[in-house]
């Protein structure tokens, strides 16, 4: 996808999202809507979801794709993003140390932290796709705003 459709499009997704999410304070209700809308709207998406932290286990969450691993102990993307408290973008899984693969169609993948109001993380946003090199700065960026709805924006009365 061109970068300036690819920026459109995610600013056409958050808005929608922004209005989506503002109808519940429940997270789990948000992951759930932000992995439907994202896997919707991005054909490049292979899987999309969330992995909430509890304790020392990432367990999954609200997800749209393949059949998913149900707990994430110590390892791979995911809990690398954890552990630095930042975004990562893997152009190829096959090469990140400990990758844990929970589908082996996928080959590329970004993991982007959810923060709560008091900025500890409650979970990762976590998208896979099954071609090599999907996901650049633009996915970065935005996907980082998108996953601030899960716990800032305030529903409405």
């Amino acid at each position: 996808m061109e970068a300036s459709s690819k920026q459109g499009r995610y600013g056409r997704v958050y808005d929608q999202l922004k209005e989506l999410v503002v109808k519940s304070n429940n997270p789990i209700a948000r992951m759930a809507t932000i992995a439907a809308v994202l896997s919707h709207k991005f054909d490049y998406f292979f899987w999309c979801g969330f992995y909430r932290l509890e304790g020392e286990e990432l367990i999954v969450g609200p997800y749209q794709g393949p059949v998913a691993c149900q707990i994430l102990k110590g390892g791979g993307v995911c809990w690398a993003s954890v552990n630095e408290k930042r975004s990562i973008v893997v152009p190829d899984v096959h090469q990140f140390p400990g990758h844990i693969a929970c589908d082996s169609r996928s080959n590329s993948e970004i993991v982007v932290p959810v923060f709560d109001a008091e900025g500890i993380i409650k979970a990762v946003l976590d998208v896979d796709s099954s071609q090599f090199n999907s996901f650049d700065e633009i996915d970065r960026i935005n996907l980082e705003k998108i996953a601030a709805l899960v716990y800032t924006v305030q529903a409405s009365a």
